[in-house]
C-alpha cells in the first residue's frame, strides 16, 4: 500500500466521521431556515417586488425539498447505514431518484430563471414591463417544475427499485448491463450537462451582461446628474440597483462555488467508469456532496446579510417565542 493511498484513506475515514455530525446538523438547520425564509418572503414585507418574491420563495421551497429528499432521506441513512439497513428491503428507490433529481433540477433552474428575470429587468427595458411580472414568474416556475419532473422519469427505467446505500450519484442499484451501455452514458452525461453545467454558463453570461449594462448606465447617469447639479450627490436609484445586484451576484456566486466540485467529480467518475483513468479521489467526491447540500440553506443567510427588512423580520421571528414567554411570566 503506497503512502499516497494511505493518506487518502485516512482523509476519507476522517470525512466519514465528520459526515455523521455534519449531515444531521445541516438537516436540523436547513429545514427551519428554509421554512422561516418561505414564511417571511411570503408576507411580502421585505421591500421586494412580487415578481422577485415569487422566485425567492420558489428557490427556498425547492431547497427545502432537496433537504428532505436528498439530505434526510438519502445522505443521513447512508452515513448511518447500520441503523438504516432495513432500507435495502424497501422497494422504491427508483421513485425516490425521480423525486430527488426533479427537486434538484428545480433548485438549480429556479436560480437560473431568477437570474434571467433580473437580466431582463436591467438590460431589456422594453421587455421588462411584460416579462418581469408576478404572472410571468408563476408560469415560468410552473413550467420549470413540470419539465424537471418529466425529464427525470427515465431514471425509473435505468435504476432498479432497490437501494444501494452507497454515497455516489447512483444511490440505487442499476439494472444489469445498463450502466456500461451507450444509452446510459448519453443519458447520464446529458443529465450533468443540463444540471448544472448549462446553468453555470447561463448564470455567468447573464451576470456578465448585467455588469456591463450597469457600468454603462451608471457612468451615463453620473455624468447627467453631475452636469445638472454641479456636484455628485447620492443617487437613490443607483443605490437600490447596487443593493439588488449584490444580492443576485452573491446568490449566483454561492451557487457556482458550492456546485462546481460536485459537477467536476460526477463527470470524471462517469468517464472513469467508461475506461478513462481520470477518477477523482473518493474523499473529494464526499466533499462535493457536502458542499452541494450546504447550498440549500445559505441563501437565507445571504438575505439576512444584504436585506435590512428581511433581517428585521427574521429577528422578530427568532425573538417572538421569548417575547411571548416573558409576557406569560409577567
Amino acid at each position: 500500500m503506497s503512502l499516497g493511498f494511505h493518506i487518502k484513506l485516512q482523509i476519507l475515514w476522517a470525512i466519514f466521521d465528520v459526515q455523521k455530525i455534519y449531515y444531521p446538523l445541516l438537516a436540523a438547520v436547513c429545514v427551519p431556515v428554509n421554512v422561516v425564509t418561505i414564511a417571511i418572503l411570503s408576507r411580502g414585507k421585505c421591500g421586494l417586488s412580487k415578481c422577485v418574491t415569487h422566485y425567492l420563495v420558489a428557490m427556498a421551497a425547492a431547497d427545502l425539498l432537496v433537504v428532505i429528499i436528498d439530505l434526510i432521506l438519502r445522505q443521513v441513512p447512508i452515513v448511518y447505514r447500520d441503523q438504516f439497513f432495513f432500507l435495502l428491503h424497501v422497494k422504491m428507490c427508483n421513485i425516490h431518484a425521480i423525486l430527488l433529481y426533479a427537486a434538484t433540477d428545480c433548485s438549480v433552474w429556479f436560480t437560473v430563471t431568477f437570474t434571467f428575470d433580473r437580466f431582463v429587468a436591467i438590460c431589456c427595458q422594453k421587455l421588462k414591463l411584460k416579462y418581469c411580472t408576478e404572472q410571468t414568474a408563476t408560469v415560468v416556475l410552473g413550467t420549470v417544475t413540470v419539465l424537471s419532473c418529466l425529464r427525470n422519469i427515465f431514471w425509473y427505467f435505468l435504476y432498479t427499485s432497490e437501494y444501494w446505500l452507497s454515497n455516489s450519484p447512483w444511490f440505487c442499484r442499476v439494472k444489469i448491463g445498463v450502466s456500461r451501455s451507450l444509452v446510459w452514458t448519453i443519458v447520464e452525461l446529458m443529465h450533468y450537462i443540463l444540471t448544472p453545467f448549462i446553468p453555470f454558463i447561463l448564470i455567468l453570461l447573464f451576470n456578465a451582461l448585467m455588469v456591463r449594462q450597469i457600468l454603462v448606465s451608471n457612468r451615463a447617469r453620473s455624468r447627467l446628474r453631475g452636469r445638472s447639479s454641479g456636484e455628485s450627490p447620492s443617487d437613490p436609484e443607483m443605490e437600490n440597483r447596487r443593493k439588488s445586484m449584490i444580492v443576485l451576484f452573491v446568490i449566483s456566486g454561492n451557487f457556482i462555488l458550492l456546485w462546481v466540485v460536485f459537477m467536476v467529480c460526477s463527470v470524471l467518475r462517469r468517464l472513469d467508469y467508461l475506461g478513462y483513468s481520470v477518477s477523482p479521489p473518493t474523499f473529494l467526491s464526499e466533499i462535493s456532496f457536502m458542499l452541494q447540500l450546504l447550498s440549500c440553506c445559505t441563501n437565507t443567510f445571504i438575505y439576512a446579510v444584504t436585506q435590512k427588512k428581511f433581517r428585521e423580520d427574521l429577528m422578530n421571528v427568532v425573538t417572538c417565542p421569548f417575547t411571548m414567554m416573558l409576557k406569560l411570566i409577567r
